[in-house]
This record gives structure tokens, C-alpha cells and sequence, in this order.
């Protein structure tokens, strides 16, 4: 059995800054599932705690900026709220990279245990010192001069 998430996790931290929403969020998911262990489960939280800092500063490839559209319903009648993925950076960069994050995390009770799992800022200000977080470089992902 593996060891639970409290004996074995660490805190991570990725700087998004200039980072391909899509080529992040895979890395980010994997590290929150655990994948990048050799003891990974697949029905067990054992995987790592993950700071995201410059979420503003992310980068959208093609036309996604215009294109891409995020939809929410207020509840009401008629009530379907659309804003693009250019809106909802200016608006909360950080729900564009939990977004994105969670869709590739399993749903039900595993999935909700793993989304605590996520912090995301939109600059490089975090209050998780106490933590001692890694910082973590990926080698791909980044678009320079785009």
C-alpha cells in the first residue's frame, strides 16, 4: 500500500510565465495525480501539492485568445454567461489554469480530494513559505518572443 498523501507529499512550485496553457496543465495534473511516482494508485490521493504563480501571464496559441469561450449559468432563466478566454484573463487569470487543470483530474471523490490539491496566483506573491516548495523548471512549454 502506498503511503498516504500526508506522509509523502511535497509542495511544488511552477512559474506559468510564458507557459502554453494546455502543455502546463498536463504537467500540473500529472504532478497532482501522483504519475511522476513509482508508487502511484490510481484510486489514491498520493501525488504533490502544486503552486502556479504568473497565471496572468500565460500564453494561448492560434486564435484560442478570441476563439476559446468559457461558459457559466447563473441559475436563472436565460441565465447562460459566456466570456472569452482574452475576458477571463483580464477578469481571474486564475480560474483560466484551475479550469484547465481540473479537466483532466477524475471526477467524483477522488477528483474533489485533488482539486485542494491546486493553488494558482496571478503573480509571484504566495503565502505557502511555511512549506519549503520546490521550484520546478520544465523544459518545454515556453513560447519566447511570441
Amino acid at each position: 500500500m502506498p503511503p498516504t498523501n500526508a506522509e509523502a507529499a511535497r509542495w511544488v512550485v511552477i512559474d506559468a510565465a510564458g507557459m502554453t496553457l494546455g502543455r502546463l496543465a498536463t504537467q500540473i495534473a500529472t504532478l497532482i495525480r501522483g504519475k511522476h511516482k513509482p508508487d502511484y494508485t490510481p484510486n489514491v490521493s498520493n501525488g504533490d501539492f502544486v503552486i502556479v504563480l504568473n497565471a496572468a501571464q500565460i500564453v494561448l496559441t492560434g486564435n484560442k485568445m478570441q476563439g476559446k469561450m468559457y461558459t457559466r449559468y447563473t441559475g436563472y432563466s436565460g441565465g447562460l454567461r459566456l466570456e472569452s478566454a482574452e475576458v477571463a484573463l483580464q477578469k481571474h487569470p486564475e480560474r483560466v489554469i484551475e479550469h484547465a487543470v481540473f479537466g483532466m483530474l477524475p471526477k467524483g471523490r477522488l477528483g474533489r480530494t485533488l482539486h485542494t490539491h491546486l493553488k494558482v496566483y496571478k503573480d509571484e506573491i504566495h503565502p505557502h513559505a511555511a512549506q519549503q516548495p520546490v521550484k520546478v523548471e520544465f523544459p518545454f512549454g515556453k513560447r519566447e518572443g511570441k
